[in-house]
């Protein structure tokens, strides 16, 4: 039971943090041997774009760039690899790298730049053996192969055969046993991860281990699954867990509460029940919406209303915060100190969906109250509303940044070079 775990003479539950932090035992960029050397580095491209097929947010590759820089200073040549989108292991003409090539070769104009049409094989060795110091190589989407998520052995010994060094500066996908993010690590000596991933793990780690108080954790979006085992984590650490989104409404019914169209996961409704009743036996507060926004019909709504909990009826489907939770959500925040957002808190793509959200994040940015976003969704909404850049960081990966959440060291990690 957790009201039996270690406590801190705060009453807080000392969580062992040991896999979390065992990323401080990994190499670092600065702590590999790379002179001269071939390098792997498996990035994340993964950019959105628009229907013209038009890159609308690059930041995943800008973020990236301070590590190519130095191992450019390091006069290696640099083999990128990245995955785009979710080809399901085929060739997909607008899945290809041939826009990131573009940009990529307008962040660097200083080098020359190839593109590979393949990702391992012969004919991409032999652009290897052909690269020279300081030059790059990017590789084709892996995603086209099915042997990448499968983690095909074959497949990481093709990739491993085109380097001497591996680093990692895909925070994104370490949480993935694929063959680019972890099997290419069983056949590559020297490996480690680079400074976008060092400042993804310290940001995350640091908040869970060393939390500044009072510390609240909103989660939002549609799946309950993917947030429980962060809610089972921080029962103990946190002060606040604010829940808001899609999954609120299987919390509501876990509480008796009628959620009428709304989504719920049946399947997690014990699980549910369960963490609140530990979060009363412990330091942290969970709270649940006291009023929503609802509709008739998500996709065409003719009637869009705010109603009370205890007025949720049969035909409607939750959609949003209300006034007055999004008023007591603020109040909550003004006193914290630290706050980690993981998910949104409403339909914030549709405008008419968006105030919960729009409202909570820019109470964050005007108080400047020391915030993380999760990645994923949320990120997608501060980059929707333009408040990208006001907040305190915003991370590249959701699901990695909530395995980090859970206290647990992602295996695209776990399999580096130790120090």
């Amino acid at each position: 039971m957790l009201v039996s775990e270690p406590k801190d003479n705060a009453g807080y539950i000392k969580r062992d943090l040991t896999d979390m932090l065992k990323f401080r035992d990994k190499k670092s960029l600065t702590d590999l041997d790379l002179r001269n050397k071939r390098v792997l580095v498996r990035v994340d491209f993964n950019v959105p774009m628009n229907e013209h097929g038009n890159i609308t947010d690059a930041r995943r590759i800008r973020y990236t760039l301070p590590t190519i820089h130095y191992l450019l200073n390091e006069n290696c040549r640099v083999i990128l690899i990245s995955h785009l989108g979710r080809p399901k292991g085929k060739v997909v003409d607008s899945l290809k790298m041939d826009t990131i090539y573009k940009r990529l070769k307008e962040y660097c104009p200083l080098s020359n730049i190839y593109l590979a049409d393949e990702c391992i094989g012969s004919s991409v060795e032999k652009m290897v053996k052909k690269l020279k110091a300081r030059e790059i190589l990017l590789l084709e989407n892996p995603r086209f192969y099915p042997e990448e998520r499968e983690n095909d052995v074959d497949f990481a010994k093709g990739l491993a055969r085109l380097a001497d060094v591996y680093v990692t500066e895909a925070f994104a996908t370490a949480h993935r046993r694929h063959a680019s993010t972890y099997g290419v690590c069983d056949h590559i000596e020297e490996k480690g991860y680079g400074f976008l991933v060092e400042k993804e793990m310290k940001f995350i780690s640091n908040c869970i281990a060393k939390p500044k108080r009072p510390l609240t954790v909103i989660l939002g979006g549609k799946k309950v699954e993917d947030k429980l085992d962060v809610i089972k984590y921080l029962i103990g650490v946190a002060d606040n867990i604010l829940i808001g989104g899609g999954m609120a409404y299987t919390f509501l019914l876990a509480k008796g509460y009628s959620i009428g169209k709304s989504v719920r996961d049946l399947s997690k409704l014990e699980d549910v029940r369960q963490y609140m009743k530990n979060a009363e036996a412990s330091c942290t507060r969970i709270y649940l919406p006291r009023d929503v926004v609802v509709c008739d019909e998500l996709e065409y709504p003719s009637k869009i209303e705010q109603v009370p909990i205890t007025e949720i009826n049969e035909n409607h489907v939750g959609v949003d915060l209300g006034d007055e939770t999004i008023e007591v959500y603020k109040d909550i925040l003004s006193k914290s100190q630290q706050v980690i957002w993981q998910g949104p808190l409403g339909v914030f793509e549709r405008q008419e969906f968006e105030k919960g959200t729009k409202e909570i994040a820019t109470h964050l940015i005007e108080n400047k109250i020391y915030t993380i976003i999760g990645g994923g969704d949320s990120a997608a909404a501060f980059e929707k509303f333009g408040f990208q850049d006001d907040v305190s960081f915003i991370s590249t990966g959701g699901g990695a940044s909530l395995e980090v959440m859970k206290g647990t060291l992602l295996p695209g990690i776990e399999c580096l070079s130790d120090k």
